[in-house]
């Protein structure tokens, strides 16, 4: 039967749990029957510390006793190889549960940053076809039960309500199947095209490459954790990028490297990050604490990345709520002014 794989929190806790065990000096066959017994909650993780148990008793390391269960991310699982090959599991496991954690915050934050605005969006649209279905032709009944037949400037005010609540439920409508339609080809093959489409909308386009170079550094971080050479983490740690503009400059990074440069001096002159971040990187290397700045710099990228998703959010919302009561606020006084108009003759 095919196991569900972890989430970035579960795999995150585990690499945390098994990082202080070997800390701890324990062995590892008893260090995943520890695990194995504290948890007792079912789901994947269970099943597979049932399997990680008895390839460990048999002799099998941590990478391929994690393999063997097909719960773990191919990611993770390269990185404890490495660790372990080079003698570094600790270090490894202890960044491969900040960066699944960093991973875990990040996905809610932009899943949360997308949400709300789609519910804002359903509401709205909702809204208007209550007021096309139900409010606007309650008032024109009462305007005929009143005057017997609309008046010429009261027809003209209840058709300009209906046209504006139209015009904005055609908005709204389109919105959401752009919406719709972009959520679909990001999670097929399309996915380029639609990053091609956001990286034309330069706070999008921020967004993303802030994103990008989270994932980079904090990739390059957990490489360099593990013993690996400064080049092959730079092209290993490339793949996790997934961004076109923070590959080409990885690229010209890698470049500079293969002539002899340090990571840090290529990232500084090739403007890989920013300015202050390339000084504390270069700074970082010639004290040889490269890797405790890596660990810095994921944390501030990660902050910086919440930033733009949280200003993203602020302008949206706004945005959403401003069109909502614009279109609603509008049709209300467009039905009532002819109200207003016959109480006024009466009076």
């Amino acid at each position: 039967m095919k196991r569900g794989k972890l989430d970035s929190l579960g795999v995150s806790a585990f690499c945390e749990s098994m990082a202080m065990m070997v800390q701890s000096g324990i062995q590892m066959d008893e260090a995943v029957a520890l695990l194995k017994s504290g948890s007792g909650q079912g789901g994947p993780l269970e099943e597979g510390l049932v399997i990680m148990q008895a390839e460990t008793e048999a002799g099998k390391g941590l990478s391929a006793a994690m393999e063997s269960t097909g719960i773990f991310p191919e990611y993770a699982i390269q990185m404890v190889l490495a660790g372990e090959r080079a003698g570094r599991l600790e270090d490894v496991l202890f960044q491969l549960a900040r960066y699944y954690e960093d991973q875990k915050t990040m996905t809610g934050k932009l899943r949360n940053a997308v949400l709300y605005p789609v519910a804002m969006l359903g509401i709205i649209i909702i809204v208007l076809i209550v007021m096309l279905a139900m409010v606007l032709p309650a008032f024109t009944d009462v305007y005929d039960n009143l005057t017997g037949s609309l008046t010429a400037s009261s027809y003209a005010y209840v058709s300009w309500a209906y046209a504006l609540c139209r015009a904005a439920l055609a908005v709204m409508v389109a919105l959401a199947v752009v919406l719709s339609a972009g959520f679909l080809l990001w999670h097929s093959k399309k996915r380029d095209l639609v990053e091609k489409l956001l990286h034309k909308i330069p706070f999008c386009a921020s967004i993303l490459e802030s994103l990008g170079m989270f994932r980079f550094t904090a990739a390059l971080s957990t490489f360099l954790a593990s013993g690996e050479i400064q080049d092959v983490a730079v092209a290993e740690s490339r793949k996790m990028a997934s961004c076109k503009p923070v590959e080409e400059r990885i690229d010209r990074c890698a470049g500079r490297m293969n002539q002899g440069h340090g990571i840090a001096q290529a990232a500084y002159e090739e403007g890989l990050f920013e300015p202050v971040y390339g000084r504390m990187l270069l700074a970082g290397e010639r004290s040889g604490s490269l890797e405790s700045v890596l660990r810095k710099l994921t944390g501030l990228l990660a902050d910086h990345c919440a930033d733009l998703v949280d200003r993203l959010v602020g302008i949206v919302d706004p945005l959403l709520s401003g069109v909502l009561m614009l279109a609603v606020g509008l049709s209300l006084l467009s039905v009532m002014l002819p109200l207003i108009g016959m109480m006024n003759s009466m009076g």
